[in-house]
């Protein structure tokens, strides 16, 4: 493996025994990324044990560091370690084991525990010394939020006979399939909460639409209109889990994903759980206070539902229509650039990682993808190769996004086979021509 990822000075976060853990972490994940493939198993399995047993401690020395200085923050912070620590790093062992160490079980090893460090560093243990803000801190407690999933798979049973999955309880707003986002606003005295469900399309189908006998497999007015009123049943059950909250309906829309993508961008969710019902995909997302709008969003009334519903129907053929790309970059002034220019023609989704881009894009698969190549970690190499080991996306087509021309930098850039490249310093316009030439050129 050749990739080293570099310590930037904005990693550090001005807690000198933080900043020198975080880089001997970083040395570590550089001295596994050196290593040459025939050194085998044993080598790399000690060192991912080494990496794992500093994480660990530095998660223990990070809370008590926190702990001394009396952060409010501490219990979602050591949340955040203790999902990373219990969930996210058995599975990514299991996956090593199983594959007996393999080079691209490494690599998603080294790239999703990179990404995640870089990540964590530049939002939530910024915010320990109130330099950022964390994404979660609004989530409930560890029991809570168990208490509250076991509710959700439960409801999902005795409504519809499903066994779900809990995916993640930190979802962000990652679009699965087509899907319908709901969104209901609750307000009661001088309380608030605003609930959004993301339902995939097909779920909404084989559930609300088997039990009213519909012959379709696809949504229509009667379908939206059954699935708007279950869904507000389904809700009301959920917040009987907060006795004290309010439960007055005082607002209902339905969003478009760049709207939800922007609810996420702009908010922090108390609860925000993904589930796979076997169906298809369900999310659960609760802001409480409801917080300030962020997106211009029509509400569904008695004078105007069905007109709404029906442009809200109209709105999503149209964009079923559109073909779909992926924008992956780490700057999200680009990632918000590339929407604008393209979302006339296509349907843009937007990732700011390449850890990221993966589980995107197995959620739901673009017809191409956009991928900035100099990513400071989990970097476009590392991410196309990634993909290119999952046999379902080995002919995935992928345009690397690049600020560098010379040719030494292109020969580098095509050594890896993308499907083309585009340089991010042209103009707007000449971007996007390129764009829609080599979509052509690939669906020929």
């Amino acid at each position: 493996m050749e990739q080293q990822m570099e310590w930037q000075d904005s990693y550090n976060i001005g807690v000198e025994t933080i900043d020198r853990e975080h880089q001997r972490l970083f040395r570590i994940i550089n001295r596994l990324l050196a290593y040459d493939d025939d050194k085998g198993q044993w080598a790399s399995q000690e060192g991912i044990k080494y990496f794992k047993a500093h994480a660990v401690k530095h998660f223990d020395e990070e809370e008590e560091y926190m702990a001394s200085i009396g952060y409010p923050g501490l219990e979602t912070h050591r949340k955040i370690h203790r999902s990373f620590r219990d969930g996210t790093l058995p599975a990514l062992e299991r996956e090593l084991v199983e594959t007996n160490y393999s080079a691209d079980a490494v690599k998603h090893f080294l790239g999703v525990c990179s990404g995640w460090l870089i990540g964590h560093t530049l939002t939530e243990d910024r915010a320990i010394v109130g330099s950022g803000t964390s994404k979660w801190g609004n989530l409930l407690s560890k029991d809570k939020m168990a208490a509250l999933t076991k509710i959700i798979t439960q409801l999902l049973f005795n409504m519809f006979q499903l066994e779900s999955e809990l995916v993640s309880d930190t979802y962000a707003g990652e679009r699965f399939g087509q899907g319908v986002y709901y969104r209901l606003v609750y307000e009661e005295g001088k309380k608030s909460q605003e609930v959004i469900l993301a339902l995939e399309e097909k779920l909404m189908v084989s559930t609300v639409g088997r039990i009213l006998g519909l012959q379709t497999s696809k949504l229509d007015l009667m379908l939206i209109n059954a699935v708007r009123y279950t869904a507000r049943q389904f809700v009301d059950q959920v917040l009987d889990f907060f006795p004290d909250g309010p439960r007055k309906l005082k607002a209902e829309s339905l969003l478009s994903y760049e709207q939800l993508q922007r609810v996420f961008q702009t908010k922090k969710p108390q609860v925000s759980l993904l589930f796979n019902t076997g169906k298809g995909y369900f999310a659960y997302c609760a802001i409480s206070p409801a917080q300030e709008e962020t997106v211009t969003v029509t509400p569904i009334q008695a004078d105007n539902a069905i007109e709404e519903v029906e442009r809200y129907l109209a709105d999503r053929e149209k964009d079923a229509n559109k073909p779909k790309v992926l924008v992956v970059d780490d700057s999200a002034t680009l990632r918000e650039a590339m929407r604008k220019l393209l979302e006339a023609d296509y349907e843009v989704s937007l990732a700011e990682s390449g850890v990221a881009a993966i589980r995107a894009i197995s959620l739901d698969r673009p017809d191409m993808v956009l991928l900035d190549y100099e990513m400071p970690v989990c970097n476009g190499r590392q991410t196309l190769e990634m993909l290119r080991s999952e046999k379902s996306f080995a002919d995935l087509p992928v345009i690397f996004l690049t600020g560098h021309s010379e040719p030494e930098a292109v020969r580098a850039l095509l050594a890896l086979k993308p499907a083309g490249y585009l340089l991010k310093y042209l103009k707007p316009a000449e971007i996007k021509q390129k764009i829609d030439d080599l979509f052509g050129k690939l669906c020929r």
